[in-house]
């Protein structure tokens, strides 16, 4: 029996693939064109096992064995598969072949592969374009690219894999490993995966879900709040205004086996996707790691200009058709409170979890951004407030909070609030500090206490963690920065002016005898 092919093995030939475009072209566009080629690879694979398995059921009977593979979960056009490209890898217009094979598996798989908008997961990646080279470049660059994955280590057929979840697997391994190469663009399309296990820990949802991020990026954070319930028996929804990422997050479903979410393009704030009927849609969990302080989020500018130019953008928060900043509008130049908002109001009623990333400005800033914090407050949904370590994120240094929202929470009465401060729970990496599991577990471990009304109101623990009454909030002014709950104030140690004294009459005496071997080097130099 041969052996059967590990992560590490898809890992390691996966990135080694990238070789082929290291150093010439940017991990930010090149990462679209490997994950293409893997999504490629995998559906041949998988073509091929399952037309192996119906050829042995009927017989060898090639008809039957088309016939059954029409209805399969894919449908591999001829041209589609990589063998064929593969195949063709030395021909002069392979980038424009490569782009066919991707239109036709498109149109052969449209209730899969298409948008209700009419939107094509590949019509923003080009295997012709300039951008990877002149004609030859482009094409060493393809052709290496199809050798890559033609070896043995990249036989994707699930017979032949450990587990059902490698390739899953490997392309989330892809996705982070780019978002480290690609610096502060990487922040647009992955959430570190530390913090998306935190994040779907902290809002766990229950058997028979809905769940929902409408900032998801490449989907690590909506993957990770799926996995986390327990059982197959949820369902998945998220939206990106990014085309190509939208593309990248609508290839990792189909990897991770979760044919059935759905994945919309466009502007949350702007253009909601998700919806029902004219509403919007309702979710049991609202998870989301959104783009912070976004400046031009959607506030009018001119209302003068809007009226008179009609191919501008119609949208103004003031007259939202749904309704969702009744609690105020935003400053113009950050849309983090834009982004709560809409989850807030996308969370069911009476139920419905909000966990969302933010910059702790979010926790303090005044003016309109103050006012909406208050009147969340006083809408007692909010229920607790986590500091991150700075560092966490790709793009980005400062240090980020995660707010938990419950719509659940008792009508009467204001319920008290759990601060967190983690700051300086995590293990510093190559280039960005990252959470340990024994620093998750004691963020989760503690706000499951604090759930279960375990824990009394005040410190619980000395500066890390402290349960705030409503009065203490209103005594801040509604002020959640978090060094107001939890003391992180470090006592300097004594000092002991004797020790010192010494210290310093040891060190001239050892200063003087340096300068006196200095003035007998000068003596003999000038003598």
């Amino acid at each position: 029996m041969t052996k059967k092919i590990t992560q590490k093995d898809i890992n390691d030939a996966v990135w080694k693939a990238c070789d082929t475009f290291r150093g010439s072209i940017d991990p930010s566009i090149y990462k679209d064109y490997v994950l293409t080629m893997l999504f490629i690879k995998y559906l041949s694979d998988v073509h091929d096992d399952k037309y192996e398995a119906y050829l042995l059921k009927y017989n060898n009977d090639k008809e039957r064995a088309d016939r059954a593979m029409k209805h399969d979960r894919f449908v591999v056009p001829a041209n589609s598969h990589f063998k064929y490209l593969y195949d063709h890898r030395n021909e002069i217009n392979i980038g424009e072949l490569i782009d066919i094979a991707l239109e036709d598996l498109e149109e052969a798989n449209r209730e899969k592969l298409f948008s209700p908008d009419g939107a094509g997961i590949f019509q923003n990646i080009n295997f012709n374009s300039p951008v990877l080279g002149d004609v030859k470049d482009k094409n060493t660059r393809l052709k290496n690219l199809l050798l890559d994955f033609n070896k043995d280590n990249l036989d994707l057929r699930p017979s032949h894999l450990e587990g059902t979840d490698i390739i899953g697997g490997a392309y989330m391994y892809l996705i982070e490993n780019f978002a480290s190469d690609a610096g502060k663009k990487a922040g647009e399309f992955f959430t570190p995966k530390e913090v998306s296990t935190l994040i779907a820990k902290l809002t766990r949802s229950k058997p028979g879900s809905r769940i929902c991020d409408p900032t998801c990026g490449s989907a690590s954070l909506l993957i990770k709040a799926g996995e986390e319930v327990g059982s197959d028996n949820f369902s998945l929804y998220g939206q990106e205004a990014n085309g190509s990422t939208w593309a990248l997050a609508v290839m990792n479903m189909f990897l991770h086996g979760f044919d059935n979410a759905t994945i919309r393009w466009g502007d949350t704030i702007r253009n909601p996707k998700l919806k029902e009927g004219d509403a919007l849609m309702k979710f049991d969990t609202v998870v989301a790691n959104p783009p912070f302080s976004l400046d031009k989020w959607g506030k009018t500018e001119d209302k003068e200009e809007k009226e008179e130019n009609k191919s501008a953008d119609s949208f103004d928060p003031e007259s939202d058709t749904y309704n969702r900043f009744w609690r105020g509008i935003p400053p113009k130049s950050k849309g983090d409170w834009a982004f709560i908002s809409h989850m807030i109001e996308t969370a069911y009623e009476g139920r419905g979890i909000v966990g969302v990333v933010v910059p702790h400005g979010v926790l303090f800033r005044g003016s309109s951004e103050g006012k909406i914090r208050q009147r969340t407050i006083e809408e007692n949904i909010l229920e607790a407030v986590i500091g991150l370590p700075a560092n966490l994120f790709f793009g980005t240094g400062i240090p980020a909070a995660i707010l938990i929202f419950n719509r659940g929470r008792k009508e009467k009465g204001k319920e008290p609030v759990l601060f967190i401060d983690a700051n300086k729970h995590y293990e510093s990496a190559k280039n960005q500090n990252r959470l340990r599991a024994a620093d998750i577990d004691h963020i989760v471990d503690t706000y499951h206490q604090f759930k279960e009304g375990k824990l009394q109101t005040g410190v619980i623990e000395d500066k890390f963690s402290y349960v705030a009454t409503f009065e203490e909030i209103l005594e801040n002014e509604f002020n959640l920065n978090i060094p107001r709950y939890v003391d992180t104030f470090e006592e300097e140690e004594e000092v002991d002016i004797v020790a010192v004294q010494v210290e310093i009459e040891k060190l001239e005496v050892e200063l003087k005898n340096v300068q006196g071997e200095i003035e007998g080097y000068l003596k003999e130099l000038m003598s």
